[in-house]
């Protein structure tokens, strides 16, 4: 199934002793780009979502966010800085003495000072919560892969709108191509009658000129050159696999085709065929580049 570059996923859970957030999101780029924002105390979570992701995901600019709340108080230490406690205490009764203040000091005031404390955290299970955060991730990454397949979806329908345009535009050129040189023959002959005021032509000229011309204006090879692409595109369109940049270079390739079609074009209506048809492939082209 094609898949977005674009996605989405969130998940929520409460594992053992943690409450755990996992949100990934991606935008679309050349390759696979990963970044992970996760707690001060967990980085050793980084290396193994990268991987985890990267399971899953081939392209894209990846951003995982992970939140651990520890619920277990266990994992937190509080205690006293004895040193500075006794010298922060003593500093305020000898404020209150020396300048006539009343001495409240409380429990509660000497608390209010962040330095009065040390706060630890005792070491953390890295295989207890790596454990917790994947399983985690995995329901994050499921939504984030069903977004990316639902656009996706949505993606392939809108090229295969475009390609059923475009081999409509392809079949009127293979039809109009020939009616060119008949027109042309039937042109210049009604010139060479015309500039010698007889009814006598050279019809081996005339099958010469005529020839070149056809050979000048022939596209029934990049027509075909242009289908083949197309059903390249098509069939890619089917599979499963990463396709975004093969789907682009022959993408790139069905305009190289049009481009040559429009170089020979001698005839106004075939022109405006090679316009509509350049216009499609353009905004294939944005699409394509949000295709994983």
């Amino acid at each position: 199934m094609i898949k977005s570059m674009t996605g989405f996923g969130r998940a929520v859970k409460s594992i053992d002793n943690y409450n755990i957030t996992v949100e990934i999101k991606s935008v679309n780029h050349r390759y696979f780009e990963f970044s992970c924002r996760t707690p001060r105390n967990c980085s050793f979570l980084d290396e193994k979502l990268k991987s985890f992701c990267q399971g899953k995901i081939t392209r894209g600019k990846v951003e995982v966010y992970v939140s651990v709340e520890f619920v277990d108080a266990n994992q937190t230490t509080i205690e006293i800085n004895d040193e500075f406690a006794s010298s922060y205490i003593a500093a305020l009764k000898t404020l209150s003495k020396k300048y006539g203040i009343k001495n409240d000091v409380k429990v509660s005031t000497v608390a209010a000072n962040n330095d009065v404390f040390f706060i630890k955290r005792n070491a953390v299970d890295e295989e207890g919560l790596t454990a917790a955060v994947l399983e985690t991730a995995g329901e994050a990454l499921c939504t984030f892969i069903k977004m990316r397949e639902v656009e996706g979806e949505r993606l392939k329908a809108d090229l295969e709108n475009r390609v059923e345009f475009i081999l409509e535009k392809v079949a009127f050129i293979e039809q109009r191509s020939p009616e060119t040189v008949k027109l042309y023959r039937e042109r210049i002959e009604a010139r060479i009658k015309e500039l010698l005021e007889s009814a006598q032509v050279d019809e081996q000229r005339l099958l010469t000129e005529t020839a070149i011309f056809a050979d000048k204006v022939a596209v029934a090879e990049e027509t075909v050159r242009l289908r083949s692409h197309i059903g390249q595109l098509c069939e890619l369109l089917k599979t499963d696999d990463a396709v975004g940049r093969k789907l682009d270079f022959i993408v790139q390739e069905m305009n190289r085709e049009t481009n040559t079609i429009g170089s020979k074009a001698q005839d106004v209506e075939i022109t405006r065929c090679v316009v509509d048809i350049k216009a499609e492939i353009e905004k294939m082209r944005e699409q394509v580049q949000n295709i994983e």
